[in-house]
């Protein structure tokens, strides 16, 4: 059955159909694989802008983070420090003598 509805067809075309045909074969492949890989190629430079993005929104919130870190550490010793002279006023065993 192969060889009636297949191969006894292409041997009617002679050598230069069989080669047509296997060219007109192998343009369809190679289009299809070029769209795939158009497609992958577009998926990827997607994927590349959203990392761009996220690496972007990351080093904000590093550069945020390290603020509030020393505003904390300002705040920190801003209270320790009043702590302490509050503590020399109303204390009297922190009184400085004098």
């Amino acid at each position: 059955m192969l060889l009636e509805t297949t191969i006894t067809p292409l041997t009617q075309l002679g050598a230069a159909g069989i080669m047509g045909g296997l060219w007109v074969w192998e343009r369809g492949l190679s289009s299809r694989r070029e769209r795939e890989l158009n497609e992958a190629h577009s998926k990827l430079m997607a994927q590349r802008e959203a990392l761009a993005e996220f690496m972007d929104i990351a080093r904000q919130n590093a550069r945020i983070i390290e603020r509030f870190d020393q505003t904390q550490e300002r705040l920190a010793r801003a209270v320790d420090s009043l702590t302490e002279r509050l503590g020399d006023r109303h204390d009297p065993a922190l009184r400085r003598s004098g």
